[in-house]
C-alpha cells in the first residue's frame, strides 16, 4: 500500500469516529431531559479540557518551534481569541429566537403537534447547538486531518498513533452534534449524519493538505490554526453547550455531566501520552 493511500484511509478512520459518537445520541429516551443534561455537560468539558490542556499547548508548541517564545506566547494568544471572533460571528449568521423558551415546558419533536411556540423555540435552539457544533467541528477536523496526513507520511506509526487520539477526542465530539439534534428533530438519520459529514472534514483536510498546501504548510502555520480552533470550541462550550444543558433545570447534572467529560479526557490523553 503506498503511503499516500494509507495516511487517507487512517485520516478518513479517525474522523468518521464521529459517527460512533453519535450513537450515543439514542441511549436516552426521546424526552429524557436529565440524560440531555447530562450529555451536553459531558460535551461540553471534553471541549473545554482539550482546547486547554491539548490544543493550545500544541499550538504554542508548535509556533515555538521556529520562533521565540514570547513569540509563540503572542501569536497563540491571538490565535485563541481569533476563534473566539470567528464563532461570534458564524453564531450571528444564524437564525436567531430572541425570546426564550420556558426551560420547564420542553416538548420534543413527537409532540410538536401539540407544542406550543415556546417549545418550538425551544426544539429551534437545541437544532441550532447541533448545527453550530457541527460546523465547528468541522473546522476543527480540518487541520487535524492536515496535521495527521502528514504525519503518517513521516512515520506511519506515530501517525497512526495520533489518528488513534483523534478518534477518541471525535466519539465524545459526535455526541456533541448528535445528541441536540437528535432531540430537537426526533429523527436518529438526521443526528447521524450531521454528526457523520462533520467526521469527513477530516480526510477533506487531508486531501486539501495533499493537493494544495503540503509545500506551504509551516508548524507555524498549523499552530495559528490550533490555536483559533481551541478559541472556537471555548466559545461554543461557554456560549451554546453548557447554557442549553441548564435550561433544562438540571443545572447539578450538567455540570456533573462536565466535570465528567474532562476526567474521561484527561484519562485518555494519560493513557496515549
Amino acid at each position: 500500500m503506498s503511503p499516500v493511500l494509507l495516511a487517507f484511509i487512517v485520516c478518513t478512520a479517525a474522523g468518521l469516529a464521529t459517527g460512533i459518537g453519535s450513537l450515543f445520541a439514542f441511549l436516552g429516551k426521546a424526552n429524557d431531559k436529565r440524560f440531555l443534561s447530562a450529555a451536553l455537560g459531558f460535551s461540553a468539558g471534553v471541549m473545554i479540557y482539550v482546547s486547554f490542556i491539548e490544543i493550545f499547548p500544541k499550538a504554542w508548541e508548535m509556533l515555538s518551534e521556529g520562533m521565540g517564545e514570547q513569540q509563540a506566547h503572542w501569536l497563540t494568544f491571538a490565535g485563541f481569541f481569533v476563534g473566539v471572533i470567528l464563532a461570534a460571528l458564524i453564531d450571528r449568521m444564524l437564525p436567531h429566537d430572541h425570546e426564550s423558551a420556558h426551560p420547564h415546558d420542553v416538548y420534543l419533536p413527537r409532540d410538536m403537534d401539540k407544542a406550543s411556540t415556546q417549545s418550538r423555540k425551544e426544539s429551534k435552539l437545541l437544532l441550532r447547538t447541533g448545527i453550530f457544533t457541527a460546523v465547528a467541528v468541522a473546522i476543527h477536523n480540518f487541520p487535524e486531518g492536515l496535521v495527521t496526513f502528514m504525519a503518517v507520511l513521516q512515520d506511519p506509526a506515530v501517525g497512526i498513533a495520533i489518528a488513534i487520539a483523534i478518534a477518541l477526542h471525535n466519539i465524545p465530539e459526535g455526541i456533541a452534534i448528535a445528541v441536540p439534534v437528535y432531540h430537537a428533530t426526533g429523527s436518529r438519520v438526521k443526528a447521524f449524519w450531521y454528526s457523520f459529514i462533520s467526521g469527513l472534514f477530516e480526510p477533506l483536510g487531508a486531501l486539501v493538505g495533499y493537493l494544495l498546501l503540503i509545500q506551504f504548510a509551516s508548524d507555524a502555520m498549523i499552530g495559528i490554526i490550533f490555536a483559533a480552533v481551541g478559541g472556537i470550541m471555548v466559545f461554543i462550550s461557554f456560549d451554546k453547550l453548557l447554557p442549553t444543558a441548564s435550561r433544562f433545570g438540571y443545572q447539578h447534572l450538567s455540570m456533573y455531566g462536565m466535570f465528567a467529560g474532562m476526567a474521561i479526557m484527561g484519562v485518555s490523553l494519560v493513557l496515549l501520552g
